[in-house]
């Protein structure tokens, strides 16, 4: 993650210590790497359960805080924003968010309508309902409707407000599951032909294809995590419940049911461990064959539409490849790479929070740099993150590079830990770290290299929806501005952090204020700049060292900053730094021109 200045520093490229933890690791969303193996409901799988005694030593069912806590109001002030964003009067195009309406007050001031529950200047505050510990031992859940909250209990605590302990009183198991008390704990005995921990899983739930049309009941992980519901305010971006009927077109509602509603290859869902919100692959079978008889007596499953099952053997193929018949390289090159900076996700979850999860296609220039002690058999290992700007070049951060490392770059998967048939490794050729890089005690200069990867004559990664290029920008872009960091949070020695590639949503910070003392003062520069959010937050440091921080200019996303250091993570007045592109765009173009 980001390069921490500590009072302390340990070797730049000694990303773990003695624990494993690693020096980046507590930037990322702590959790296991998914197994994402075949069918393990059929194996020998030991079922992960939350008990009594972990969901009353789980640090988010606190008692309720009726004072000023985080939960009160996560927009901070932020009126210096809403004055920097501001359309000097106008309304076109419309500054209020959540369907609020604009209405234009003399030639520089405007003001929003705001539609119940909505407030703020910008219409930009939701409800504030789910308040920690609000639901007692329960997931908070938004509605659309007054209280605009729901209580959804870990079992055995009851309704309304899960504070309430009753074991298997009512039964919580499903489909005439038997439910048989241990203590303050149970287990569910399942009638022949239904699992999970409910018994909500019956014999004919499984996916198709890549799992779109799925609509069964698995509410776990490949890991035995609990699903969150899809309306828990965990996921939920304005505080609001987006969801109008049970089930929408991609199957999304309020419910905790495993679905793939963006492109992935299977069926997953988000779940928390802690305050962290990560997500994974779901523990549901794959169909053998369709079925539409089922034994009398059981309730009818939801069928997939697809009439044809996919071979449970064939990788997916990528979208796109080379064109067919003989081509030279320098051909093949030129056809390539014309436009930089649009990508083509699958399919993007516009109504999902950003930072949780990135579409299949969503950020195809993010790279992960993998490093392995030289000429050795060992494997490689992701060190850092990095951003394809041609063919044969990828940007990182300087600190990242060790010459003495073997070292190659994996492009077109979301996942480090299962590569999928679009992945694309290459060898890095050369590394060209800035000649007045420089690290202090308090801060990285000139934080920056190249990387020219192997290939032949200038053609070296294959464009496909998956592996793009972003663009160089072109100029300053005005403070304020809301960018996107991504990155996967796993370190060198550390299982900490997210297999999934991730991203968030930072603000680009006024220099003069990022320079203040109270924030870093004099150690920045005009080689850095400061994104984030000023009252703090994970959402400003969840991208690895060296990774993009991608801009929208003229509709196109330039990279205007690499990740570089920061003081902690989500720390107040300590937003992530990174380095700005736009004051090496000689240096990078000099070196690409003298290394073709």
């Amino acid at each position: 993650m980001n390069y921490v200045i500590q009072p302390k520093k340990k070797d730049k490229h000694n990303h773990g210590d003695e624990e494993g933890h690693g020096q980046h690791g507590h930037h990322g969303h702590q959790g296991h790497h998914g197994r994402h193996g075949n069918n393990s409901r059929h194996g020998m799988k030991k079922i992960k359960k939350m008990k009594y005694e972990d969901i009353i030593k789980d640090v988010f069912f606190a008692a309720e805080n009726t004072g000023d806590d985080e939960d009160d109001d996560d927009q901070g002030n932020q009126d210096w924003l809403f004055e920097l964003q501001d359309p000097d009067g106008q309304c076109n195009p419309n500054p209020c968010l959540n369907e609020g309406v604009c209405k234009e007050k003399g030639k520089r001031n405007y003001k929003c309508d705001c539609p119940s529950p909505f407030k703020g200047k910008r219409c930009e505050k939701g409800p504030r309902v789910c308040r920690r510990g609000r639901c007692g031992n329960g997931e908070c859940v938004l509605t659309s409707s007054p209280p605009f909250y729901e209580c959804k209990c870990k079992e055995p605590f009851k309704p309304p407000n899960c504070r309430r302990l009753s074991v298997c009183e009512p039964n919580p198991c499903s489909n005439g599951g038997k439910c048989i008390k241990d203590g303050n704990n149970f287990d569910c005995v399942c009638t022949e032909g239904f699992s999970g921990r409910f018994c909500k899983v019956g014999p004919d739930d499984c996916y198709l294809d890549d799992g779109e049309s799925y609509r069964g009941n698995v509410s776990e992980t490949d890991d035995g995590d609990d699903c969150l519901h899809w309306n828990s305010h965990f996921i939920l971006a304005h505080g609001v419940n987006p969801f109008k009927s049970f089930e929408d077109q991609d199957g999304l509602g309020p419910h905790n049911f495993c679905r793939n509603p963006d492109g992935e290859p299977k069926p997953w869902c988000f779940f928390r461990r802690g305050r962290r919100l990560l997500w994974d692959y779901c523990d549901v079978m794959r169909c053998i064959k369709p079925t539409t008889d089922r034994p009398t007596g059981v309730p009818p499953s939801p069928q997939p539409t697809s009439a044809n099952p996919p071979s449970t053997t064939k990788p997916p193929e990528p979208t796109a490849q080379p064109s067919a018949g003989p081509v030279s390289p320098t051909e093949t090159a030129a056809s390539q790479f014309r436009t930089c900076g649009v990508p083509q996700p699958k399919k993007a979850i516009t109504r999902i929070f950003g930072g949780l999860k990135v579409s299949p296609g969503a950020i195809p220039w993010q790279v992960s740099l993998q490093q392995k002690p030289k000429n050795s058999n060992l494997p490689y290992r992701h060190v850092c993150g990095g951003v394809l700007i041609k063919s044969c070049w990828v940007l990182t951060a300087g600190h990242c590079i060790d010459k003495s490392k073997d070292m190659q770059v994996l492009m077109g998967s979301l996942s480090l830990d299962k590569p999928d048939a679009s992945t694309q490794i290459l060898p890095v050729e050369k590394a060209i770290v800035h000649e007045n890089y420089r690290e202090t005690t308090g801060a990285v200069y000139n934080d920056i290299a190249l990387l020219r990867l192997r290939g032949t004559e200038g053609f070296c990664a294959n464009e496909t929806q998956f592996v793009k290029t972003a663009c160089l920008p072109d100029a300053q872009l005005p403070d304020g501005m809301e960018c996107t960091i991504s990155g996967w949070g796993a370190t060198e020695q550390s299982d900490y952090g997210s297999s999934h590639l991730l991203e968030a949503n930072v603000l680009l910070i006024n220099q003069e204020k990022c320079s203040e003392p109270a924030i870093y003062g004099s150690n920045l520069d005009n080689t850095m700049l400061c994104a984030g959010h000023l009252q703090g937050g994970v959402d400003s440091c969840q991208g690895d060292s060296g990774g993009p921080l991608t801009c929208k200019e003229n509709n196109s996303s330039v990279i205007y900053g690499l990740v570089s250091w920061g003081d902690q993570c989500g720390k107040q007045n300590r937003p992530g730094v990174y380095t700005r592109v736009t004051q090496f765009l000689d240096w990078i173009k000099s070196k690409i021109q003298a290394n073709p």
